[in-house]
């Protein structure tokens, strides 16, 4: 992680995402734009929660980790995002970790700014809010989009997650094999079905398997097979 100090550029994204208005003018000094490698995570669960972040370029994926050691994809996000609103409101410790699939920018604004400008500010009460319920409405649909579709569909909306970022047309992540476990978990199958499926994919020249890893090599066929990705 680093921070960028370029005023310019963190105007440029406030106004590429309209988000001028939701800061007043004495918060806006202290805003800072921040940016992750992918692999790198922007927090950790049970960190203490001291920055709200505005997700303004590249792609997220949030998941979570059970007291047996076993980890939980939640959902996968793009602009515009926000991480640390819960923890926030409810002050709290960060409930997930949030990891850059590809690299990201993030603006950053440290709770207590944010307590001492923002909290009676109704703009920003009003982003906060309708940010969300946004993520409870999302996270309904796709928990009964999960269940409707088989495994097929599944598998392709989260290959496409992983392996894609739509900013950024070059990316091409490999899926390495020893992640299939959480993969499947993710999913809602089982480790035995999801080898089948992958190997039903390789077959149809949708991704290719090799030496521990899985990669994707017909995106396009992928999406036509997702119909649209339930997992974004």
């Amino acid at each position: 992680m680093k921070e960028i100090k370029n005023q310019e550029q963190l105007n440029d994204f406030l106004q590429m995402h309209e988000l001028e208005p939701i800061f007043n003018e004495n918060l806006l000094p202290y805003l800072s734009l921040f940016h992750f490698e992918r692999g790198e995570n922007i927090c950790s669960q049970g960190d203490a929660a001291e920055f709200l972040y505005v997700l303004v370029k590249g792609k997220l994926k949030i998941y979570t980790n059970s007291v047996e050691g076993k980890t939980l994809i939640l959902s996968f996000k793009t602009p515009l995002e926000v991480i640390g609103d819960i923890e926030y409101v409810q002050n709290i410790h960060f409930i997930n970790t949030v990891e850059a699939v590809s690299p990201v920018t993030l603006i950053g604004v440290q709770h207590h700014w944010l307590k001492k400008y923002a909290n009676d500010y109704s703009p920003f009460l009003q982003f906060l809010l309708k940010i969300i319920t946004e993520k409870f409405h999302l996270k309904s649909n796709s928990m009964s989009l999960s269940l409707m579709y088989p495994v097929e569909v599944r598998l392709a909306s989260y290959l496409l997650s992983v392996s894609y970022d739509e900013t950024n047309s070059l990316m091409n992540k490999q899926l390495s094999s020893v992640n299939l476990t959480d993969t499947a978990n993710f999913i809602g199958t089982s480790y035995r079905h999801l080898n089948r499926v992958i190997q039903r994919f390789c077959e149809e020249g949708l991704v290719e398997r090799n030496k521990g890893s899985i990669s994707v090599k017909d995106r396009e066929g992928l999406r036509k097979l997702a119909i649209q990705n339930i997992y974004e």
